[in-house]
């Protein structure tokens, strides 16, 4: 979903200067968490797949489980002891906020600085 469908480092391109347009981080959040849709999406019409708080996934974090994984889909390992979160955060550097980032969080873990994106779908 960060990535859009591109193979680049950010869901825009490989150029960490047009961060701003699209990202809550370090440089440009002022410290704080910002209402979701202030800031470009992208190209799939997702807004702040990168900064604003890391995505807590429901994967489960295994050192090696992507060098055995499939490549479509992978689902996670079936359990762990840190849970898988992404994208980075508003105290990230724009580094941190690439879309291939992951970061370990135990599924205990609150704080400011993480969230879970909700999806809803429409009934048929």
């Amino acid at each position: 979903a960060a990535r859009a469908g591109s193979q680049t480092t950010y869901c825009f391109g490989n150029d960490a200067s047009e961060l701003d347009a699209h990202a809550w981080y370090k440089k440009n959040s002022d410290q704080q968490t910002h209402a979701v849709g202030q800031l470009q999406p992208n190209a799939w019409g997702l807004y702040d797949m990168h900064g604003n708080v890391h995505e807590w996934c429901s994967d489960w974090y295994q050192k090696t489980y992507y060098s055995k994984s499939p490549s479509v889909e992978p689902s996670g390992p079936p359990k762990g002891l840190a849970k898988i979160s992404r994208g980075g955060d508003w105290g990230s550097d724009d580094w941190y906020c690439r879309s291939a980032i992951r970061s370990l969080s135990s599924p205990d873990r609150r704080g400011n600085r993480l969230g879970f994106r909700l999806v809803w779908v429409p009934p048929r």
